[in-house]
């Protein structure tokens, strides 16, 4: 009799034969299901080396054993959280990537995203910590259909086998786009804006949270949901994000 792992290898097998996996960023065969290719990886500013500490945007200079840097936002602009890091720069292929995840409903991008993602929490991750990502108001979430820093968290929190909480907090106030603000109307607009949902503020009581969001560009809305983890009794706050926005030059 043939087993019901057995018949899944099969089907999966059959399956990448007639629909073989597709490089996420242009499109050609590649040997695995959610990756890129050679060429497009090479292409994809991941993030490496040298990097603040708060928000992992990469900085000159080689990594000190043991050294802790922050960027020039970090030291200028106090920031709720203990440590950051980012997994991309948000430029050129990786920008095309996170567009087409946030508004071209490909949301199969969450699955490789989540372990990019994973693997640049490796330094920041601590035992008995909760992954919760940055909440849409609910007419953003209708408008969309789905949650992308949700899907995110869930990915990332699958590859760190850390618990995930998606509905941990609410967006209650609508704030619009935070396009074309600058860095003190970002952090403005999300005063007063983000909460933790009184059904689940137990589960973060005492504990770490390691918070996820898709771009990390003023640190406007993880601030804001840093301060609604920590109001709350969350015993230390991290911040991940897929991309950081890095200034030219």
């Amino acid at each position: 009799m043939i087993g019901a792992a057995t018949l899944r290898s099969g089907f999966e097998t059959a399956l990448r034969i007639v629909y073989p996996p597709h490089c996420l960023a242009c499109n050609e065969i590649v040997g695995s299901q959610g990756g890129l290719c050679g060429k497009c990886w090479a292409q994809t500013p991941f993030i490496s080396g040298l990097t603040c500490d708060l928000c992992g945007t990469p900085l000159p200079g080689e990594e000190a054993e043991g050294g802790i840097v922050h960027c020039d936002d970090c030291l200028r602009i106090a920031r709720p959280w203990t440590r950051g890091r980012a997994a991309l720069i948000y430029r050129d292929s990786a920008r095309r990537l996170i567009l087409g995840f946030k508004h071209g409903d490909r949301t199969e991008i969450a699955r490789a995203a989540g372990q990019w993602m994973a693997t640049a929490a490796q330094e920041i991750r601590l035992p008995g910590q909760i992954v919760v990502p940055a909440p849409l108001h609910w007419q953003r979430l209708f408008a969309r259909r789905y949650n992308q820093a949700a899907l995110l968290a869930a990915e990332t929190a699958r590859c760190l086998g850390l618990s995930h909480c998606p509905d941990l907090l609410e967006r209650y106030r609508h704030t619009g786009t935070q396009e074309g603000k600058g860095a003190m109307a970002r952090f403005d607009n999300l005063a007063d804006a983000i909460r933790v949902n009184p059904r689940h503020a137990a589960r973060i009581r005492g504990r770490p949270v390691l918070l996820v969001d898709d771009v990390f560009t003023s640190g406007a809305t993880l601030a804001a949901c840093a301060d609604a983890c920590l109001s709350a009794g969350a015993s230390d706050v991290r911040v991940l994000a897929l991309a950081r926005v890095v200034k030219d030059g």
